[in-house]
């Protein structure tokens, strides 16, 4: 997918998109190349993003997880949690500032989740970066999501091997530019064997699809007789959808921030028992006193899957 030379030249600005460390471990979305450019949009870019806080994201592959804030419960801890990464325009246009650095400070507050996430045990991460409806958003804006989206992954590459860090694309790659699908594919297979941490990276997602498409399969599966009409359950559709790749298919908890009370297409046979959190925060402002909301909010349920309370 070609970008405008507007596009073109905000990537190759000077702006720091992420706050710098001496630290050399490595981090989980990256500061963006920096180089000289001659378009006066860097300039506003350059003041904007003065003020916003980021601290970098450093994780070392060899540590163990960091002890919990006194608050939570190691025990109570959700294994799988799935975001919906809400509010990064709506962010941006309250402040006064072009909707490219909504997405640029929507990348801090990544960083970070992702960073507490590791360090507290999370198993599993499922975003929700782009959903099968977000092409009809303007052209530019999905150009600029598909150019922070190589660009980040490609940075990251080596970084996510060497934190034991394991990716995956969940959607319908097949429409998103070659290079892109291209650059996917090796990540996917470079951290393959990794354990620490699965991230799954809902891209062109949809929802009702996803079980659109695993029921395709079981259908295809009776029609060549390799199973029976009564074979099907719940496990084997499950067995269909694609956060079959990871270990922990089913989120415990379901994120989503500004203030949305609703799914978005998102996950929608995986999410039957999980517990959800609404967050007011739009997603750049979604922090650490953020997360610990949700996650003590969740240790204070009692899941129950439709049985008695004990």
């Amino acid at each position: 997918m070609a970008f405008s030379l507007q596009l073109q030249q905000m990537f190759l600005s000077p702006t720091r998109f992420c706050s710098q460390s001496k630290s050399t471990n490595p981090q989980i979305i990256p500061n963006l190349t920096k180089r000289p450019s001659i378009h006066s949009f860097a300039y506003a870019q350059n003041n904007a993003t003065r003020n916003i806080e980021a601290a970098k994201s450093s994780i070392n592959s060899s540590a163990e997880e960091v002890s919990l804030p006194p608050e939570l419960r190691r025990e109570l801890m959700p294994k799988h949690i799935a975001v919906i990464l809400d509010g990064n325009r709506r962010w941006a246009k309250k402040r006064g500032l072009p909707v490219a650095l909504g997405y640029v400070a929507g990348i801090r507050a990544l960083r970070n989740f992702v960073k507490l996430s590791y360090n507290w045990g999370i198993r599993a991460l499922t975003l929700f970066a782009f959903s099968s409806e977000n092409w009809f958003r303007p052209e530019a804006e999905v150009d600029l999501l598909m150019g922070l989206f190589d660009k980040v992954v490609k940075d990251e590459l080596e970084n996510l091997a060497r934190a034991g860090i394991r990716l995956s694309i969940i959607g319908d790659s097949s429409k998103l530019p070659k290079s892109l699908q291209d650059l996917i594919d090796k990540v996917v297979m470079t951290t393959k064997a990794n354990s620490r941490l699965h991230i799954l990276v809902a891209i062109n997602y949809s929802g009702q699809y996803d079980v659109v498409q695993a029921c395709q399969t079981i259908a295809q599966k009776v029609k060549d007789g390799t199973i029976e009409p009564e074979d099907i359950n719940s496990f084997l559709v499950e067995q269909e959808l694609q956060t079959k790749c990871t270990e922990f298919p089913s989120p415990d908890l379901l994120i989503r921030t500004s203030g949305e009370l609703r799914l978005s297409n998102f996950l929608l046979w995986q999410l039957a028992y999980t517990e959800l959190f609404f967050s007011h925060s739009q997603w750049p402002d979604f922090g650490e006193a953020e997360f610990l909301e949700a996650l003590s909010s969740f240790q204070q349920r009692q899941r129950r899957y439709g049985g008695q309370s004990s």
